[in-house]
């Protein structure tokens, strides 16, 4: 049988009512789980309960609906992915739905926003892809403009990363 989960409700209406030790364990798996062949007994040892807890708290926190899924995160750099770029697209309200559901639905589309325009800025649509070389980053971008019907937009490509981590929710998670 699990531990308890040592539940310290947080304050405020609508909180996800999470105790310490939870919050140490979801801040635990948002970061890099390593190459362990048991990644969640070393997050049990790291918190001080069983790796059976661990699992049985994953299990509860999917069922709560905290966290959807675990998964992998490939560091596209080191996989042969150089360029990558930031597509803008002045979408009209009433046709966001319909271009950002044909966007987000091409397998290169790795994050697809809907964000407000400015005055100065009339950029509705934000879609950010990966390609391996310049040729096949703009053969990118066309088809998504062909598919979309769009043709005005811009490619904000990255220049240099200065920093990519995992969010962390609640602090810093525990050494």
């Amino acid at each position: 049988m699990p531990e308890k989960s040592d539940r310290e409700p947080m304050s405020g209406e609508g909180s996800a009512n999470l105790g310490s030790l939870e919050k140490k364990l979801i801040n635990l798996l948002s970061g890099d789980l390593g190459d362990s062949e048991r990644p969640y007994q070393e997050l049990a040892e790291k918190i001080g309960v069983s790796e059976e807890t661990v699992l049985a708290m994953i299990a509860d926190f999917q069922k709560r609906g905290l966290i959807r899924r675990l998964g992998a995160v490939v560091v596209h750099q080191r996989s042969g992915f150089n360029f990558n770029a930031m597509v803008v697209w002045p979408v009209p309200e009433g046709e966001l739905d319909r271009v950002g559901r044909t966007l987000a639905a091409l397998p290169f589309v790795s994050h697809c926003y809907h964000r407000a325009p400015t005055d100065k800025w009339p950029y509705t649509l934000y879609t950010m892809i990966h390609a391996r070389n310049r040729e096949e980053l703009s053969g990118m971008i066309q088809k998504m403009s062909d598919l979309s019907g769009v043709k005005d937009w811009r490619s904000l490509k990255s220049v240099k990363e200065l920093k990519k981590t995992s969010l962390r929710y609640f602090g810093d998670a525990p050494e």
